[in-house]
């Protein structure tokens, strides 16, 4: 019982200060339309030339303040960090990401951080093994995350020591 509440309270870790969750209901970003079947999973491959990397990052904004939950997938109970990238993707442009950071990495194309474009995901090593951690990247060197327990959604620099220090690299779904 102890390693998993250790485990909980370390995953997606950070070392800012935690923020009040807030309780209010958030509305959800606008329903998109999309040319696709609604439930056809979109190719990882054209999913940019239609605009869709501004729709990851407007998707994700939308969801700042909601809270942190461990294994969370959706914004009424709380999201983890890669709960958060899996429900932007799925629904800002219905592409299926798996919830875990590590494994949205392997399924996702490596870019060198200083060719990052928005909507691109950015993975940090913040528990002694690479891509413990990730976030989205929104440009001007932000980028939103759920940081973790006790703390909500919310933007961060990657200028900033803790997550300079910890970078591990940028993934992409775009071309």
């Amino acid at each position: 019982m102890a390693a998993l509440l250790a485990v909980a309270l370390a995953a997606c870790s950070s070392s800012s200060p935690p923020r009040k969750t807030q309780t209010a209901s958030k509305p959800k970003p606008p329903a998109r339309t999309a040319s696709a079947k609604p439930n056809a999973n979109r190719s990882l491959a054209n999913i940019q030339a239609s605009g869709d990397a501004r729709e990851v990052v407007m998707y994700a904004l939308g969801l700042l303040d909601v809270g942190y939950k461990f294994g969370g997938s959706n914004p009424e109970a709380g999201l983890d960090c890669s709960g958060m990238a899996a429900f932007i993707y799925k629904n800002a442009v219905n592409v299926q990401l798996p919830h875990n950071a590590k494994q949205i990495a392997e399924a996702t194309k490596p870019i060198d951080t200083g060719k990052m474009r928005a909507g691109d995901m950015v993975f940090f090593n913040t528990m002694n093994r690479p891509y413990s951690h990730m976030g989205i990247y929104i440009g001007d060197g932000k980028f939103i995350h759920a940081p973790r327990t006790n703390s909500v959604i919310r933007v961060d620099t990657l200028a900033s020591g803790y997550f300079a220090d910890r970078l591990e690299g940028a993934r992409t779904v775009f071309d």
